[in-house]
């Protein structure tokens, strides 16, 4: 089989691919063909060496997490009726393993693609579709509120800015490029390019000179410390990312006037997340929510897929095609 390995921390080019010996699963797992397997920003983040401590891993090892495939064998103890279906699953461990032809998993983390649904729609929101759900819940928004998904176009953000449209809500997506804002309006938001000088002014002019009430930051750093000063006082900062490379600090004040869900709180497993990925499955397979893939890559070219995502040569959600 192949996988993708990271022998040292540093620049895409230490993604190399290699072969070894294809896993047999042990008693209590189960072995997936990939079809597709996810790429963001935190593998990205891991592979320079600056992933957060709760994703801590030491080289040599294997990115990744999601995937998408087809179950070819079981171990003793698994139902045989999970061979040949259409599952999403990550490999065991926390983070890793994903970046590979084939995978080994355990059936609790192992879910059924619903009939219909694309393999590489399912696989592109497991981890961004969940996340997002279970920001609505910490965060939820109303009919008639206004808020801001940054960055909006992103694997993650386009989702949020689809689940707070169907919520009622007045969507604005930070985005870059004229590109990203003609898929911003498909969705159903406002896009405003936060590449501008006078990005929140140019938000505040959208809404009248109303605050907003949500703001959903995943890039952090300077763009997340400047959407702070957008909420009005009593509205809601969910922070759940630092695609920038830092994460917004927040002061005394802000954290005085605003409802505030800290990163901290959202990095990682959530209690109860096989309810949220079953939940966006099947929005997707009613077609209730669709994914933006931004574009696909063979297992091999991984290291041009982190090049395009640092440079942010990317719209929605990147994948390897095994």
């Amino acid at each position: 089989m192949r996988e993708i390995r990271v022998s040292r921390f540093g620049d895409p080019g230490v993604l190399e691919q290699v072969e070894v010996p294809t896993p047999e699963p042990a008693e209590g797992e189960l072995r997936v063909a990939v079809t597709a397997a996810g790429v963001g920003w935190l593998d990205a983040l891991i592979r320079r060496g600056d992933g957060p401590d709760v994703f801590a891993v030491e080289p040599p090892y294997v990115p990744g997490g999601s995937v998408a495939g087809t179950v070819d064998a079981v171990g003793a103890g698994v139902d045989a009726a999970w061979l040949g279906k259409q599952v999403l699953t990550h490999a065991p461990g926390g983070y890793g393993g994903g970046y590979a032809d084939t995978v080994v998993a355990l059936p609790d983390d192992t879910f059924g693609i619903p009939d219909g649904l694309d393999p590489l729609h399912a696989v592109a929101l497991f981890d961004d579709g969940s996340t997002a759900l279970a920001l609505l819940e910490k965060t939820p928004v109303s009919p008639g509120e206004r808020i801001l998904v940054a960055p909006g176009v992103g694997g993650l953000g386009s989702v949020l800015v689809q689940l707070a449209r169907a919520a009622g809500a007045t969507v604005f997506a930070a985005v870059r490029g004229a590109e990203k804002a003609a898929i911003a309006r498909k969705l159903g938001a406002e896009p405003v390019d936060y590449s501008a000088a006078d990005w929140t002014g140019d938000v505040l002019a959208l809404t009248g000179g109303h605050r907003l009430d949500v703001v959903f930051d995943g890039v952090g750093g300077e763009l997340g410390a400047a959407s702070l000063a957008l909420l009005r006082n009593g509205g809601r900062f969910s922070g759940y990312g630092m695609s920038s490379g830092a994460e917004t600090v927040l002061g005394d004040a802000d954290r005085a006037r605003l409802s505030v869900v800290d990163m901290a709180q959202l990095v990682g497993f959530w209690p109860d997340n096989a309810r949220r990925v079953r939940e966006v499955l099947r929005q997707a397979a009613d077609g209730k929510v669709t994914p933006v893939i931004g574009r696909t890559y063979p297992l091999a070219e991984a290291a041009a897929a982190h090049s395009d995502i640092e440079a942010r040569r990317y719209t929605g959600k990147s994948l390897l095609l095994p």
